[in-house]
């Protein structure tokens, strides 16, 4: 680690004593970590992450947010903070960057976050749009696999679909494996039309990529996408100018080549839709367990909050989430595009 990055990992408030001269603060009940050996051993390697300071770090991130942000209205719960620092590799004013963004993006766009809860969203679930597969890949990443085709634009807008996404993060993301190893994406775009992919149009996909890469706590380590038909061309143009370099980088388009697939996720992971052996594509399973957290969802999602500007002061939103108004965004301009792929 730089010596620049060692300083932002140092406490303020412990910034005139060594490692070596402060004993490792005591973890409190409230916080066990659930880590195997071996994951505490990847999250040292990778994400700069120090038991014996783990606490420490967490305090000093909670004493910044304090410090910083007092009326930010947020958990400082040891758990909730360690995702944001997992997720900024224990650099301290990332991470705090991070926290801000996720409160600033979720506030920003209610028709997204608003009432956001399971049984508000029994449609797009039942729809079959997304799962998570049962069994993680060889570095122990969860498969969130999305099905474009499976939504019928008529029945309900696409920010139904964001909504369902976003809920499943939430819950992938509770895991500390999760916040570890980070998640893989698997996206079907089987009988995508041009009609159903013009509403993906660039005012849409700054904000879902702006969240994707600076309002949310998690680790996108690869996106999958098969059975893409030409038209994807056109939707991969519209997503790619908002893409950070190591993003685009791990986009990988296998197109019907399965085998091309397989040499990145197993077969013995993937259902037999996608040539695995693991069983047909199950889709209950994971909608079950969203279900089953409504609770969780309401208590985080469904209570009143206070203005965001007297909450965020001069926050910076992330790029994509800074104002309201579209962009250049009509179905004819994006279909112009789009047609220009065939």
């Amino acid at each position: 680690m730089s010596e620049e990055s060692e300083s932002l990992r140092t406490s303020p408030s412990v910034a005139s004593l060594s490692e070596s001269e402060l004993p490792p603060p005591p973890e409190p009940p409230g916080y066990v970590c659930s880590l195997t050996e071996d994951l505490v051993t990847k999250a040292r390697e990778e994400l700069q992450e120090k038991p014996e300071w783990r606490l420490r770090d967490v305090q000093a991130l909670r004493d910044m947010v304090r410090k910083e942000y007092p009326n930010l209205s947020t958990s400082l719960d040891d758990a909730f903070l360690l995702r944001f620092l997992r997720a900024r590799k224990f650099d301290y004013d990332r991470a705090l960057q991070l926290l801000v963004n996720y409160h600033s993006c979720r506030r920003s766009w209610p028709e997204v976050f608003s009432n956001l809860r399971p049984s508000a969203l029994k449609e797009v679930l039942s729809s079959g749009f997304l799962t998570v597969l049962p069994r993680t890949d060889p570095r122990g990443c969860h498969v969130l696999c999305i099905r474009p085709d499976r939504w019928i634009p008529s029945n309900y807008p696409i920010t139904e679909n964001i909504r369902a996404i976003y809920l499943t993060l939430e819950k992938l993301i509770q895991s500390e494996e999760t916040q570890v190893n980070g998640i893989v994406i698997l996206a079907d775009y089987k009988g995508v039309s041009l009609s159903k992919a013009s509403h993906f149009g660039p005012f849409i996909a700054k904000k879902v990529i702006g969240i994707l890469q600076d309002g949310f706590p998690i680790r996108i380590k690869a996106v999958h996408v098969v059975n893409e038909p030409r038209i994807f061309k056109g939707i991969f143009a519209i997503i790619k100018p908002f893409l950070k370099e190591k993003i685009a980088n791990r986009f990988f388009l296998h197109g019907s080549d399965l085998n091309s697939l397989h040499t990145n996720l197993p077969r013995n992971i993937l259902p037999k839709e996608y040539g695995g052996t693991a069983g047909e594509l199950d889709t209950a399973t994971w909608n079950a367990v969203l279900l089953a957290s409504e609770e969780d969802f309401v208590r985080e999602f469904c209570q009143p909050v206070p203005a965001c500007d007297s909450i965020l002061g001069q926050a910076q939103l992330p790029a994509g989430l800074t104002s309201d108004a579209p962009c250049d965004d009509s179905m004819r301009a994006v279909k112009s595009q789009l047609y220009s792929c065939y």
